[in-house]
C-alpha cells in the first residue's frame, strides 16, 4: 500500500513538473514573473505594523495579548471598536508571533466577503479546527480560526459557531473582530475575553505619520500634519489614505492642501461664517452664507457640523 503510495506520488510530481515547464509555442514566454512595485502599493498596506511592538496604540491590550502569546495561554479573542484602530493588525502580528513565516498554513482567515453562512461553519471552520497541525518549525500546535467583521454574521451561523469553539478548544482559537460588539450574540461574547480598540488618540496618529512621512521623505507642514490628525478622529486607516492623495494632488502638504483634498471646509471659512451667524442680521448671513456655499462647493452637513463643533 505504502509502495503503490510512493509511485503516485512521484508520478504526481512528476507530472506537476511537466505542467511547470513552459511550453514554447514559438512565442516569447516569461518564466518568472516580475515582482509587483512596492512604490504602488497603498500605504495602509505597506505601513501595516508586521509585529506587536509595531502596533500604534492600545500598548495595554497589546502586551496583555503579547504576554498570553508568549505563555502559550492564548484565549479566545473578541477584538471591537471602530474601524482603523488596529484590530486585524493586532491578530496578524499575534499570527506572525506564534507560527514565523508560515502562518498563512495555521491560520483560516474568513471576512465578510467570503461566505460564512451556517454551511460554512459546519463544514469549512469545523474540518480546519478538527484536524491536528504537524507543521515544521512551528511552536505552537495550536491553530487560530480569524473571524474579521463578525458581526456581518448571520445569527444562525453565530449560534452553529458556538459549539464548534467549545468542541475544538484544544487545539484551535477563534479570534473574532468586529465593529459593533451588540451583533455578536450573547453566548459568543461569554465565550471569548473581549478588548475594546478605542479611537486612536492624537498623538499615537501623530507618531505613526511622522514615521511614514520620514519613510517617504514627504514635505509636510505642522499646520498639515494637525489637520490630517482632526481629520480622522482616531482612523489610522484614514489619515494613511488622506496623507497618501494630498500627496498625489499637491507637492507640500499644507493644511488648505488637505482640507481641498477631502472637501471638508476650511478652519478660517468656519470662522467667517460664525462671525456672520452672531453678529450679522438673519437675511444677511443667510444671503452670505448661501454664496460662499455656491462658490466653493460646500456641504450644508459640514458646515453644520463644523459650526457646531
Amino acid at each position: 500500500m505504502a509502495e503503490a503510495e510512493t509511485v503516485s506520488l512521484m508520478d504526481f510530481d512528476e507530472d506537476e513538473n511537466q505542467n511547470l515547464k513552459p511550453k514554447d509555442n514559438g512565442k516569447n514566454v516569461i518564466v518568472s514573473g516580475t515582482p509587483p512595485d512596492i512604490k504602488a502599493s497603498p500605504w495602509v498596506e505597506k505601513y501595516r505594523p508586521q509585529s506587536l511592538a509595531d502596533v500604534a496604540a492600545h500598548r495595554d491590550i497589546v502586551d496583555t495579548i503579547d504576554r498570553l502569546t508568549s505563555e502559550n495561554r492564548l484565549p479566545h479573542l473578541l477584538l471591537y471598536g471602530p474601524p482603523g484602530t488596529g484590530k486585524t493588525s493586532t491578530i496578524l502580528a499575534v499570527a506572525r508571533k506564534l507560527y514565523g513565516a508560515q502562518y498563512h498554513n495555521m491560520i483560516l482567515e474568513l471576512n465578510a466577503s467570503d461566505d460564512r453562512g451556517i454551511d460554512v461553519v459546519r463544514q469549512q471552520i469545523q474540518d480546519f479546527a478538527s484536524t491536528q497541525s504537524f507543521s515544521f518549525g512551528v511552536k505552537a500546535s495550536v491553530k487560530l480560526v480569524l473571524l474579521d467583521e463578525a458581526d456581518a454574521m448571520t445569527k444562525d451561523a453565530q449560534f452553529a459557531l458556538r459549539r464548534v469553539i467549545e468542541k475544538y478548544t484544544k487545539n484551535t482559537r477563534f479570534a473574532l473582530i468586529c465593529n459593533q460588539v451588540n451583533k455578536i450574540i450573547p453566548a459568543l461574547q461569554s465565550r471569548c475575553t473581549r478588548f475594546r480598540f478605542a479611537p486612536l488618540e492624537p498623538v499615537h496618529v501623530t507618531e505613526r505619520l511622522k514615521h511614514v512621512i520620514e519613510a517617504e521623505g514627504l514635505d509636510v507642514t505642522e499646520g498639515g500634519l494637525a489637520a490630517l490628525v482632526r481629520l480622522c478622529n482616531g482612523d489610522m486607516r484614514k489619515a494613511l489614505n488622506i496623507l497618501q492623495s494630498t500627496h498625489m494632488a499637491s507637492q507640500q502638504i499644507t493644511e488648505e492642501a488637505v482640507y481641498l483634498c477631502t472637501g471638508n471646509p476650511l478652519p478660517k471659512d468656519i470662522e467667517q461664517i460664525s462671525y456672520w451667524l452672531l453678529n450679522e442680521s438673519f437675511a444677511d448671513s443667510f444671503k452670505r452664507i448661501s454664496e460662499m456655499k455656491m462658490r466653493k462647493g460646500l456641504a450644508l452637513v459640514d458646515i453644520v457640523r463644523e459650526v457646531t463643533m
